[in-house]
């Protein structure tokens, strides 16, 4: 990669994104904590959705102590209406092992936690040269150099690309892919960078996640909700919602394996 054409790419695309830069809460906080917590969340959720939650989130649980001793059913609770309801618990189950232990010098060791959040945690929160490859940037590099990247060859390219403030960088081309660089349609004509870019074809957007309704994340999400005031029986479950039976009967052994709910002879209630 021509070091010329790499920091001038990187000059431009940053001067951008200092400019146009959304103020997320979790923004330059640099506590690991509320990185985890924005990072979790932000986990197949759209920034500007997590925002509330977030904020509420932080307000009853402000540190890794409060989290960590917080029941179950508390978490579940201010997580209702995010979705993916076992982020709550993995990240409630990493707080406790945080808390106990201390943050790993292997983040990934920590419940939820995989290649790209750790890499988010020790850039954003941990001050290292490190790129966070999620979709958006998979997608822009791939863009950058003209080719479909993934696996070892992205993880190399992105190393090599990365410039010299990794928790700047990593925000721009973050922000350059969800609202620039965006998988169809890109504003080609709004880019920053776009005098050393290959061009849109390097990149194929996957196809389209499926329909929400019927699916089963809608019943897990029904089967939730219909606890956050109590205990319920199945019947009662299925009777208060639109999904079908069979639908609640399978989330509620999905939920209850998982260990969001727990099951007894008067019914069914969130894990605490």
């Amino acid at each position: 990669m021509n070091a010329a054409v790499r920091e001038a790419r990187n000059d431009a695309l940053e001067a951008w994104f200092v400019e146009q830069a959304i103020d997320y809460p979790w923004r330059d906080v640099g506590d690991p904590y509320l990185v985890l917590v924005s990072e979790v969340m932000l986990q197949q959720t759209q920034a500007p959705r997590v925002v509330p939650f977030f904020e509420a989130f932080i307000e009853r649980f402000p540190n890794v102590e409060s989290l960590a001793q917080a029941p179950l059913n508390e978490v579940l609770k201010l997580w209702s209406g995010l979705g993916y309801n076992s982020r709550a618990k993995r990240l409630r189950d990493a707080a406790v092992q945080v808390a106990k232990d201390g943050w790993p010098a292997d983040l990934t060791d920590l419940p939820g936690v995989g290649p790209y959040t750790a890499s988010a945690l020790a850039a954003f929160a941990f001050g290292k040269q490190a790129a966070a490859v999620d979709t958006n940037l998979r997608r822009v590099l791939s863009r950058w150099v003209g080719e479909p990247l993934d696996g070892a060859a992205l993880d190399h390219v992105a190393a090599e690309l990365l410039g010299g403030d990794a928790a700047l960088w990593n925000q721009a081309v973050m922000d350059l892919g969800a609202y620039v660089c965006v998988a169809r349609s890109p504003r080609c004509g709004d880019c920053p960078v776009v005098d050393w870019c290959s061009g849109p074809d390097a990149y194929v957007a996957p196809r389209p996640q499926g329909r929400f309704e019927g699916s089963n994340r809608q019943a897990r999400g029904a089967v939730l909700r219909a606890l956050l005031d109590g205990r319920r029986t199945a019947g009662e479950i299925i009777a208060g919602d639109v999904v079908s039976a069979d639908g609640v009967s399978s989330a509620i052994d999905q939920l209850v394996t998982e260990g969001l709910v727990i099951e007894s002879a008067e019914g069914f209630a969130l894990a605490e």
